[in-house]
C-alpha cells in the first residue's frame, strides 16, 4: 500500500529486529526483581478477557500517585509486559506504575481498544490515590491522548490527571487507510477521524508531545500535527529513533522522565 514503508520502522532502523529480545530480557529481569521484593501486582484484572490485564509496580513507600504507561505496536502487537522495565524511573521517584494490557486488531477495533484503556485507569487508579501522570508510546501515544477527550474517563478520575507526554504517538489515524496495516484496523475515513486525538477538543489538561529527531518523517509529521491542533509543548529529543525513543524512562533524571513528572506551572 502507499504509505506502508512511511510507518514502518524495525527495517529503518539499525538492528532494529534485535530490539523485542532485549526489551523481553529486561523486562523479564526487572518483573523477577520486583516480584521478589514484594513490589509488584501482575495481572491485575479489568475486565473478563485474558488480556484485561494491568501490571503495577508499586515504589518503596507510600506512592505520590499513578503513573500509567501504555504501550504501543500499532494496536496489533506486543502486551504490557513485554514493557515492565520502562517503569523504573518513575518508581525511582516514589511514584506507582500501572501498565495495561488491552486485545490488539482485527480481533478488537481501536475504539474497543480505547475504551478498554479507560477502564483500566479507571480500576486501578481506585487502588492508587493520588494525582495520575500518563505516557504512552507510538499507537500507546494516541491512547493516552484519547484518555483526555471530554467524557472517556470518569470525572473524579479525569480531575486527577495532571499531566499527559504521548511519546511519537499517532494523532491523524486517516494516513493508515492508505497502509495494508487497515486490513487488521477497518477504518474508514468516518472511524479514523473519530479516533484522531487532532480532532478532538483541546484538553484543559498539560501535555507534552514527545519524539525522537532520527524518527521516520511520517512520525516526526504526527507529532507536530497533534501539538499544532492542541497547542501545547513539543519536545524533538536528538539522536533518537522510534525504539529508542522511550529509553529515558528507565532513568529518574532524563529529559524524558522530567517531562512526564514535572510540577503543572
Amino acid at each position: 500500500m502507499e504509505l506502508d514503508d512511511a510507518y514502518a520502522n524495525s527495517k529503518h532502523i539499525p538492528n532494529g529486529d534485535s530490539f523485542p529480545a532485549i526489551w523481553r530480557a529486561d523486562a523479564d529481569a526487572f518483573r523477577q526483581r520486583m516480584s521478589v521484593l514484594g513490589r509488584a501486582r501482575l495481572g491485575v484484572m479489568y475486565g473478563h478477557g485474558t488480556r484485561e490485564i494491568v501490571d503495577l509496580f508499586l515504589p518503596d513507600g507510600v506512592p505520590k500517585g499513578l503513573f500509567v504507561f501504555v504501550h504501543g505496536g500499532f494496536w496489533r502487537q506486543t502486551d504490557g509486559s513485554l514493557w515492565s522495565h520502562y517503569a523504573q524511573g518513575a518508581l525511582d521517584h516514589g511514584w506507582a506504575v500501572a501498565i495495561p494490557t488491552y486485545d490488539l486488531c482485527p480481533r478488537v477495533r481501536i475504539a474497543d481498544i480505547t475504551r478498554q484503556v479507560a477502564t483500566a485507569i479507571s480500576v486501578i487508579a481506585r487502588d492508587v490515590p493520588g494525582p495520575i501522570r500518563l505516557a504512552g508510546h507510538s499507537a500507546g501515544g494516541h491512547l493516552v491522548a484519547r484518555m483526555l477527550a471530554p467524557g472517556m474517563l470518569p470525572e473524579d478520575v479525569r480531575a486527577r490527571i495532571v499531566k499527559c507526554v504521548p511519546i511519537s504517538p499517532l494523532s491523524d489515524l486517516r494516513p493508515l487507510l492508505q497502509t495494508s496495516m487497515n486490513a487488521d484496523f477497518q477504518l474508514d475515513e468516518a472511524s479514523a477521524l473519530a479516533e484522531s486525538p487532532i480532532a478532538m477538543e483541546v484538553p484543559d489538561i498539560p501535555v507534552t508531545v514527545w519524539v525522537g529527531s532520527d524518527e521516520r518523517p511520517a512520525f516526526l509529521d504526527q507529532a507536530q500535527w497533534l501539538a499544532d491542533a492542541w497547542g501545547c509543548d513539543h519536545v524533538i529529543e536528538p539522536g533518537r529513533h522510534h525504539f529508542d525513543v522511550i529509553n529515558g524512562m528507565t532513568r529518574a533524571d532524563s529529559p524524558l522522565m522530567r517531562a512526564i513528572l514535572e510540577s503543572p506551572s
